[in-house]
């Protein structure tokens, strides 16, 4: 399963958190950027890489639901998230070669 660089900053963080993580915690992906984007980039980016990882059976997401719109406040992993979670532990991490 291919993953972007933000959806597995999402799994690592909600792996080592073991309950529901809160999303505003993980804007921090974006502090290593020199060129940050937007606040609503960066918020509607964080939304879909979640909402793409609750339908692929990773996530669990907690908050409300109305006729147009899920407005999800706090995340949690499922079992098989947990398993890609290892794995993603047990990779080898990028040399920022330039």
């Amino acid at each position: 399963m291919k993953l972007s660089k933000l959806q597995k900053y999402i799994l690592l963080h909600s792996f080592e958190a073991k309950n529901k993580l809160d999303r505003k915690g993980l804007l921090h992906f974006y502090n290593n950027y020199k060129d940050k984007p937007s606040q609503e980039i960066m918020v509607s980016s964080l939304t879909n890489s979640i909402e793409r990882l609750i339908d692929k059976g990773i996530l669990v997401g907690f908050g409300e639901m109305t006729k147009k719109k899920n407005y999800i406040q706090k995340i949690k992993l499922t079992a098989e998230g947990r398993k890609i979670g290892k794995k993603i532990i047990g990779e080898q991490k990028s040399l920022p070669l330039k």
